[in-house]
């Protein structure tokens, strides 16, 4: 992974963008990490390529964190909906298994989403309490402030 340029970004920011480094490559099996707001937007990406738009197929690589920041709110909005149909209570982190990959979103207490995409062969707990270390750790910081400088720094990257 190739660190994002975090010069002249806030103490808080530069942390989260270590925690989502050393999530991505310490865990074995871990493709990409991405952090969506609680609208949808992508917060923080492992991927350098996160802003190659993909049109027709063409763009940037298929399963790059734009992509899966898509599929987590995706994935995000339709649990929480399903959860409230059902009186389920809030959703805590929902697995997408599939033949050659799996994908994994874990809510962060202001709304915001956690979402990492795996090998096939991960190990599911591992990643699972990895994602839980995350969301402990990051979580108390994504003040309203924290996300807005989030936001301006993605859009400035473009």
């Amino acid at each position: 992974m190739t660190a994002p340029s975090t010069f002249g970004l806030s103490t808080e920011v530069r942390n989260l963008h270590w925690l989502l480094s050393n999530l991505v490559e310490e865990v074995p099996g871990v493709h990409s990490v991405t952090v969506v707001s609680s609208d949808g937007l992508m917060l923080l990406s492992s991927d350098p390529g996160h802003l190659i738009a993909r049109t027709g197929g063409q763009g940037g690589p298929r399963g790059s964190s734009a992509d899966l920041a898509t599929i987590v709110s995706g994935i995000g909005s339709l649990t929480i909906g399903a959860a409230k149909l059902m009186d389920g209570g809030g959703v805590k982190q929902t697995m997408v298994a599939m033949d050659e990959g799996s994908v994994f979103v874990m809510s962060i207490s202001d709304g915001s989403l956690l979402g990492v995409h795996a090998t096939p062969d991960c190990d599911m707990s591992v990643i699972a309490y990895h994602m839980a270390l995350f969301v402990g750790r990051a979580g108390h910081v994504l003040t309203p402030e924290l996300r807005s400088e989030l936001r301006k720094s993605m859009e400035s990257a473009q």
